[in-house]
């Protein structure tokens, strides 16, 4: 019998993200951050302030990464 994979589906807004990790204290911080294009997931400049992020994704800002974990995510 195979194990069946477990997969999250659970799931995080990129600007409630960075509130989480200190970044910003202020939604509206969070979106002219976003919005200025110097936030990267996963290597790529992401602008949408609403992209969901999932375990294991990677952001970038100011040169420190930060991944997103189980624990960011409740």
């Amino acid at each position: 019998m195979e194990e069946e994979a477990y997969v999250s589906t659970s799931s995080i807004e990129l600007n409630t993200f960075l509130g989480k990790i200190g970044i910003t204290t202020t939604g509206g911080k969070a979106k002219n951050i976003i919005r200025s294009g110097e936030i990267k997931v996963n290597g790529e400049i992401e602008t949408r302030n609403k992209i969901k992020l999932h375990e294991g994704d990677i952001v970038e800002y100011q040169g420190k990464t930060h991944m997103v974990d189980e624990k960011l995510l409740r």
